[in-house]
């Protein structure tokens, strides 16, 4: 998978982790693989079935030079797998401890924009400009404009891509570009023209294409600068 990310241009996997044990293996992937990178994190579903030991091996990994990114966390009033409560508990520590470690936030919303706005807003006046990034973003101009102006990048995956997806390709026409990142969400949401197979890093390509045609683009111009940006955010070299 990774010798077919490499032949399609992908230079940098991001893994993100979900929980205690998969923030383990994602950081035992990055030590076996020079083109992998790390996350340590609690995905908001997973929280309530995590041991109580849980938020402290995250805690301890995310100490790790190799760890870019703190994360995946967020909100979720989709599924009902853990309390709300219990969940932004978990989010505010994620956005805590990536303010102490100096690490960015892969931010999960489904269904919960204003929540995440507001813990966001909240973090934001208290601390000032947030670290993070709203991962496979689906929501509306409003929120991304909101997360914006507190310093995040917006991430678009490739449901940007499906042919009922107009409005939130609107969405993608209108943020800069220089807050602009792609990603796979893997192994969900292979983009067109792939859509229905198992999703990989060399499949963000087809993402890449179709918000450059969106935007006006040349492809390489588009690769160049969601490259750079993120680069930038992840703080990665070469």
């Amino acid at each position: 998978m990774l010798e077919r990310a490499r032949q399609a241009g992908v230079t940098r996997v991001v893994v993100v982790a979900t929980t205690a044990a998969c923030s383990g293996i994602c950081l035992d992937l990055a030590v076996r693989h020079a083109r992998v990178v790390p996350s340590v994190g609690i995905q908001p579903n997973n929280v309530a079935a995590e041991p109580p030991e849980a938020w402290d091996q995250v805690a301890q990994l995310a100490a790790d030079p190799r760890v870019v990114a703190l994360g995946e966390t967020g909100l979720d009033r989709h599924w009902q797998d853990t309390p709300f409560a219990q969940q932004e508990d978990f989010f505010a520590r994620h956005l805590e401890l990536a303010r102490v470690r100096g690490l960015p936030v892969i931010i999960h919303c489904r269904e919960a924009e204003a929540d995440v706005v507001r813990m966001l807003r909240d973090d934001f006046d208290r601390h000032g400009a947030v670290r993070a990034v709203m991962h496979s973003f689906t929501g509306e101009l409003a929120t991304a404009e909101a997360c914006l102006a507190m310093g995040l990048y917006i991430s678009f995956a490739g449901m940007v891509t499906f042919k009922n997806a107009e409005a939130l390709r609107d969405v993608a026409a209108k943020v800069p570009l220089e807050r602009l990142l792609i990603e796979t969400d893997s192994p969900y949401l292979a983009p067109v023209p792939v859509r229905g197979k198992r999703n990989e890093p060399a499949f963000v390509t087809h993402t890449a294409a179709h918000l450059a045609h969106v935007r006006g683009l040349s492809v390489e111009a588009f690769a160049e600068a969601t490259t750079r940006n993120a680069r930038t955010l992840f703080r990665l070299e070469g």
